[in-house]
C-alpha cells in the first residue's frame, strides 16, 4: 500500500480492558494465533450500534469467561486512543479497510477467584493467562501496541500494584 492509500483509512473502534486482581496485578493472555510469545489484555471490536463499555463486558467474557457480576468498574480512558499497524501487517488484517484501531480502555476490579477465569471460551483468543505487573505488561505486549499500553497503565496506575 503507498502512504496516500494508508492515509486514507479509517481506525476500526474497539475497546480495551484492563482487568485487576486485588493486589491490583493485570490480567495478561498469551495470544492463541501467534508463534511468537505475545501477551495483551483482553480487547475488540464494537459492534454496531454498541456503547464502548457494553462492548467492554462482551469483549471480556467472550476472551476470559469472566461475566458482569464478577467486575466491578472502576474507571476508563477519557479520549481514544490509537495505534497505527506495522507495514507488514497493513492491508492483510480486518480486510486491509483500517490503518489501526482508535480504543476506549475500561479498568475492571475482578471479584471474582481465579478458578471462574476460564479462557476456554467459544472462540478462544488465549493459550494461557496471568496475573502480572504493570512493568511485565509493557515488555509482554508486541512493539506497535507499547505506547498504547504505556498511555493505559499511566491513566490507571493509581490502581496498580
Amino acid at each position: 500500500m503507498t502512504p496516500a492509500e494508508i492515509d486514507v483509512l479509517p481506525y476500526r473502534s474497539c475497546v480495551g480492558v484492563m482487568l485487576i486482581n486485588a493486589e491490583g496485578r493485570i490480567f495478561a493472555g498469551q495470544r492463541k494465533d501467534s508463534d511468537s510469545p505475545a501477551w495483551q489484555m483482553p480487547q475488540g471490536g464494537i459492534d454496531d450500534g454498541e456503547k464502548p463499555r457494553q462492548a467492554a463486558l462482551r469483549e471480556l467474557c467472550e476472551e476470559t469467561g469472566v461475566t458482569a457480576d464478577l467486575v466491578e468498574f472502576v474507571g476508563k480512558t477519557h479520549h481514544w486512543v490509537t495505534y497505527d499497524l506495522p507495514p507488514e501487517l497493513l492491508g492483510k488484517v480486518w480486510g486491509g479497510k483500517y490503518k489501526g484501531q482508535r480504543q476506549k480502555w475500561f479498568l475492571y476490579r475482578f471479584l471474582g477467584r481465579d478458578d471462574q477465569v476460564n479462557i476456554a471460551t467459544a472462540h478462544p483468543e488465549f493459550s494461557r493467562w496471568k496475573w502480572v505487573a504493570a512493568d511485565e505488561m509493557l515488555a509482554a505486549i508486541v512493539p506497535f501496541k507499547r505506547d498504547v499500553y504505556q498511555e493505559v497503565v499511566d491513566a490507571f496506575r493509581a490502581y496498580l500494584a
